[in-house]
């Protein structure tokens, strides 16, 4: 008994039980598919094996209708020769009953063989039958087989993506945005700060200038005096 017929004889909820613990679907699957087709091939085995029986049975039941058709025609012969004076006619008649005798006899084998025939060549549909729904199931499965090969590749590919990704640590991704930011952000201050500074020199400048162009005597003064002390002058 293959697989499917195992699996199928216990119940609906055994059965989803004992599919969910198949550790791998395609090899239980492929040793189904392996196990019809010793179905099949038994089958086809069983099915010559009744034809060669039905075969046989016809001709022998032909032979008996032969034969018996010879006995009638011995029959009518002896019959023939005693009415022409051939054969003496006790004699004859002995000899026609015991004829028609093996006629009956040969005829009865005959409708018994005939009973056998039809009874083989009822077996050899029977199975014929079986046999094409056995070839309708293995095709069947081997479509399946080619599904599920499609769609475990395919799950198998999806699992290592999502495992992938699931391994990332989501926490670590979030904190190392927040670094980023706030580097970003000090970056920014830092620059801001710089700026302002480079404000602040360039106002101290003009207020030292401003001031100084509203006296720039003094400032001539104090230019003579310091070439004066250096001997420029």
């Amino acid at each position: 008994m293959n697989i499917f017929k195992r699996l199928f004889r216990i119940g609906q909820a055994e059965m989803h039980a004992a599919v969910d613990k198949m550790e791998d679907p395609i090899r239980m699957t492929e040793q189904g598919i392996r196990e019809m087709r010793e179905d099949l091939n038994k089958a086809v085995e069983s099915l010559a094996q009744i034809k060669a029986m039905a075969i046989r049975a016809k001709n022998d039941k032909t032979k008996k209708e032969t034969a018996a058709q010879d006995y009638e025609t011995k029959a009518i012969l002896l019959l023939t020769k005693a009415q022409k004076g051939e054969l003496d006619m006790e004699q004859a008649e002995k000899l026609a009953k015991e004829a028609l005798a093996l006629k009956e006899n040969l005829l009865s084998e005959a409708e018994a063989l005939a009973g056998q025939q039809n009874t083989h060549e009822n077996a050899a549909a029977e199975i014929q039958k079986n046999i094409e729904v056995l070839k309708f199931n293995i095709t069947k499965w081997e479509n399946e087989l080619k599904t599920l090969k499609s769609r475990i590749k395919v799950s198998r590919a999806t699992k290592e993506v999502n495992k992938q990704m699931a391994q990332i640590d989501s926490n670590s991704t979030v904190s190392m945005l927040e670094r980023m930011k706030e580097k970003v952000e000090e970056e920014e201050a830092l620059a801001q700060a710089y700026g302002d500074l480079v404000d602040k020199t360039a106002s101290i400048d003009e207020e030292i200038d401003k001031a100084i162009g509203g006296d720039s005597g003094k400032v001539n003064q104090d230019l003579d005096e310091l070439k004066r002390k250096l001997g420029i002058l």
